[in-house]
């Protein structure tokens, strides 16, 4: 079998297994954050915290929530670092250096997952168990829980409420995200991956010296960083590694994962607003986009360059053999059109214009499907933006949902797709422009700068994948990035809840001949112009630079 052919049947086995869990996994969540009733262990979990799941939040209190949460658990995750050489299991390793702990505690708390570090020498067993996995589980969730409670703008009316942070929080966490992980870490541990607390220990005799390895629970953590979409791994090669992600069927499990709750959360979207046709709409979007994204980075990677390149079958280089061209090229694409930033391949030893398609799927919002919960709020407001677009060409004030898109909701909305770019473009540029920074830079012109770019675009995007070759262990680095994480993660979420409230506060406005129909092919093929040029516009000049000069170049 030829690797093209390979590529392409994984892909279609993908997309069937995607579709298998797409209503099954929609219709469940939807059950979920709309019912009344509270298990056991959750009114034991509110009763620990002092909240009251049923009291109904207007937007403010909402991201009070939100952030109060986060705070919290970045302060708690710093000081776990810093004391982790006082810690059981930690494996002998010493506390994290302070610039690095606050690097990691934004990146894990905000769903990035991005690692300046080499996760087998520098974290111990209770660090990595008590503080990342319990962030990988959490911060997914408060993703979720916005962007149900922006669903419950559109289909509540002539109220301010949004639900219950803390009710949402807690139903994303165990109802949802710890069940669909211990099925997954179990698949795992079957295909290979490890699931164990040994500390280090030598595996054998290379070059008169020793290899060693520490064990970990890695099958779980690697389970909720996929389910997550959050992406730190055990691992400094992540899911490269044997022991995180063994065979090919685990890659493509793994990549299953990462996308099943954002393509599901379109279903979920559609059956809360009471039309699940709306919800196919979305889907529709962001399969095109996924799709035509993957077809184009394995075009990319598939084409030959000179006699090397033929032998190997494509471009090899930074690739697992164990997963060839095609389920690198799906892996690569998947993890950057989502905010996982799980890696398989190292993205730096991609082609020139593939390094480019995994920063412009960063780039997009990560929207298609996007983070679990990010993806989804993200598209909906590239739609209000779209909608507003299609009021403009034909005269009438726009309307998604039955809810009218006026100033207040289209502000909102700009100052959300705005948000992200500026700090992008804001700390790439400072980072070129002062010497130290460029000190970290393996390479030199076209590349150099996308490694700059390529780490703003995913900590901002709150992504986590890293193009290599960048040494992004150094106080400049570990401190922006960090605060680039956090201001990419929460700002834009100030917006989406301000435009919930605002949408939950509007009286219905019915259907008339001149309404845009939403769930129409027309609308969907809309959207995807809109999120394609939106960001074309906005990157265009930086990706030119970058990705585009090296990739004509070569």
């Amino acid at each position: 079998m030829s690797p093209v052919l390979a590529g392409v049947l994984q892909l279609l086995a993908l997309i069937a297994a995607l579709a298998l869990a797409y209503r099954p996994l929609g219709d469940y969540m939807a059950r979920v954050y709309s019912s009344d009733k509270h298990l056991r262990v959750e009114k034991w979990i509110y009763k620990g915290i002092g909240a009251d799941p049923n009291a109904q939040m207007r937007w403010p209190a909402y991201l009070r929530g939100v952030l109060a949460f986060s705070a919290v658990s970045v302060l708690f995750l710093y000081l776990l670092q810093r004391v982790q050489g006082h810690l059981p299991g930690s494996l002998g390793f010493t506390a994290i250096d302070p610039d690095q702990a606050f690097n990691t505690a934004a990146s894990f708390v905000t769903n990035t997952n991005w690692q300046s570090y080499y996760g087998e020498q520098a974290m111990g067993h209770v660090v990595q168990t008590a503080g990342l996995a319990v962030q990988n589980f959490v911060s997914a969730a408060v993703g979720m829980a916005v962007a149900v409670a922006l669903v419950r703008g559109f289909a509540r009316s002539r109220t301010g409420e949004l639900g219950n942070f803390w009710s949402d929080l807690v139903r994303g966490t165990v109802c949802i995200l710890l069940p669909l992980s211990v099925v997954a870490a179990v698949v795992l541990v079957a295909c290979g991956a490890i699931q164990n607390f040994a500390g280090i220990h030598s595996v054998g005799q290379f070059f008169g010296g020793s290899q060693q390895w520490n064990g970990g629970a890695v099958a779980s953590q690697e389970a909720i960083k996929e389910v997550g979409t959050n992406g730190g791994g055990y691992f400094n090669a992540n899911s490269a590694h044997p022991f995180e992600n063994p065979t090919p069927f685990s890659n493509l499990f793994e990549i299953f994962l990462l996308l099943v709750i954002p393509f599901a959360l379109t279903r979920t979207f559609g059956v809360m607003v009471g039309s699940v046709r709306q919800g196919y709409a979305i889907l529709a979007t962001m399969v095109t986009i996924w799709i035509g994204f993957a077809a184009l980075m394995m075009a990319t990677e598939f084409h030959h360059h000179g006699p090397a390149f033929d032998i190997a079958g494509g471009a090899m280089e930074g690739k697992e053999t164990r997963f060839g061209v095609g389920a690198s090229s799906i892996f690569a694409v998947s993890t950057t059109l989502t905010s996982t930033g799980a890696v398989d391949s190292f993205h730096s030893s991609f082609t020139g214009l593939g390094g480019g398609i995994t920063m412009l799927g960063m780039q997009l919002g990560e929207i298609a499907p996007g983070g679990t919960g990010s993806g989804l709020y993200g598209m909906l407001i590239m739609a209000v933006i779209a909608v507003f677009i299609a009021g403009l060409m034909v005269g009438r004030t726009p309307e998604y949902l039955g809810k009218k898109i006026g100033t207040r909701e289209i502000k909102f909305a700009a100052c959300y797709i705005l948000i992200t770019p500026a700090l992008v473009l804001i700390f790439t540029a400072a980072a070129m422009a002062l010497p130290t920074p460029g000190h970290s830079m393996t390479n030199s012109g076209a590349h150099g700068f996308s490694e700059i770019l390529y780490a703003y675009t995913s900590g901002a995007n709150n992504n986590g994948s890293a193009f290599a070759g960048l040494n992004a262990d150094t106080q400049w680095f570990n401190s922006t990035i960090g605060l680039a994480m956090l201001l990419g993660r929460f700002l834009p979420m100030v917006f989406v809840l301000a435009l919930a409230g605002s949408l939950a506060e509007q009286k219905p406005v019915p259907a008339t001949a001149g309404t845009l129909r939403t769930e129409k092919p027309l609308f969907t093929g809309l959207l995807v112009g809109a999120v394609l040029i939106i960001t074309g516009l906005t990157y265009f000049p930086a990706l030119a630079l970058g990705p585009l000069a090296e990739g004509l170049a070569s």
